[in-house]
């Protein structure tokens, strides 16, 4: 499952920089989130979903199964 992101973002028309000061992270956070070699914290993907009003498995990537 590809996290939507940067979807999100270009609808709510944010840059990265805007986003991540709204959620207190720094933009190389948001752009590895996005290019998928960072995944979000649960306390991240929920603040993407509030602000975004979203659910937030939208924001994880699951490749790694939970043992």
């Amino acid at each position: 499952m590809k996290n939507k992101l940067k979807v999100f973002r270009a609808m709510h028309n944010m840059t990265q920089e805007d986003l991540a000061q709204e959620v207190k992270v720094t933009r190389q956070t948001i752009n590895a989130i996005e290019n998928e070699k960072y995944n979000p914290s649960l306390e991240l993907a929920f603040k993407f979903s509030k602000l975004f009003k979203a659910k937030s498995k939208r924001f994880s990537v699951m490749n790694n199964e939970i043992k």
